[in-house]
């Protein structure tokens, strides 16, 4: 009797298991415990051994939905930042990995963490596939296909936290464009599907940004302005089309005023940024932006 009552609450404390329980069973890295992981934090990441180096990597991937910040900002992302940037990850660890993140983009989120994390990492993916080619085209785009439906179907606005750190999945987001808007082996097609997502998320419905969304929705912007693929006329057409601001209901709604004040926000960082970058080609963005910004009520 007693072993079927405990059998009982134990497969009820199962059900009842929160999600941020579940996502930290799913942070398992064999031969690594949590000392051994700071140790190499410390150590700046320097692991020789090439083979434990991309086992570790993908083990890792699975901790980017810890609620715990410092495992999973502070070492799972720090650590496969690195080693990306480093070239110190195989190409078949590069491409499991993104076959691994990429479907998190769609995955069911409700703590928050796992898909903005997914998308900062893919965007050290892509940027190593910038640096140096190792996907196929058609992996290439299908990437990009990912990243702007999960750009454009962000509507978890949640950003900082003291205690469980940072959410952001706007500014991750935007991130992966930014690498796959200055990858060479997409051209102006590819360019305009980014700016039209971009747009999406200048002013999200009666939300007001305050963790810095603009800045980076403005970055893939400026580099591809930079890629000189569209004219000063088209970044007018396309400022003044994502940029309106109803004079009517302006300051008459929470949703006017947050429209208003991520549209400032928007379009002052955007001027700022094009005015002192010292590429001249994004100073196509000029006209259009200090034109919306004159038109802002």
């Amino acid at each position: 009797m007693r072993q079927i009552v405990f059998a009982a609450l134990f497969a009820l404390a199962a059900v009842a298991a929160t999600p941020a329980q579940a996502q930290q069973t799913q942070c398992r890295t064999p031969g690594y415990d949590r000392a051994a992981l700071d140790a190499l934090k410390a150590a700046d990441w320097a692991l020789a051994n090439d083979r434990a180096r991309n086992r570790l990597a993908l083990a890792l991937a699975d901790c980017l939905g810890n609620p715990d910040p410092t495992l999973r900002d502070g070492i799972a992302f720090e650590a496969l930042a690195h080693w990306l940037r480093a070239r110190q990850l195989s190409r078949e660890t590069m491409l499991a990995l993104a076959d691994a993140l990429e479907p998190r983009l769609s995955a069911s989120d409700e703590a928050g963490f796992e898909r903005p994390f997914a998308a900062l990492v893919l965007s050290e993916v892509a940027r190593a596939d910038r640096i140096e080619a190792y996907m196929t085209p058609e992996r290439r785009t299908r990437l990009l296909d990912s990243a702007l439906a999960y750009f454009a179907g962000v509507t978890d606005y949640r950003g900082f936290d003291e205690r469980e750190g940072w959410r952001h999945g706007v500014a991750h987001g935007a991130d992966l464009l930014l690498q796959l808007a200055l990858n060479p082996a997409f051209g102006q097609p590819e360019l305009d599907r980014i700016r039209e997502a971009l747009a999406l998320q200048i002013a999200p419905s009666g939300h007001f940004y305050s963790y810095g969304e603009s800045e980076r929705i403005v970055r893939p912007l400026i580099f591809i302005a930079q890629r000189g693929v569209f004219s000063a006329d088209d970044w007018r057409d396309w400022l003044v089309r994502n940029t309106h601001v109803d004079a009517d209901g302006a300051f008459s709604s929470q949703a006017g005023l947050a429209r208003r004040h991520n549209m400032m926000a928007f379009l002052s960082v955007l001027y700022m940024q094009a005015n002192l970058s010292q590429n001249e080609a994004d100073n196509a963005l000029l006209p259009g932006a200090e034109a919306a910004l004159r038109a802002l009520p």
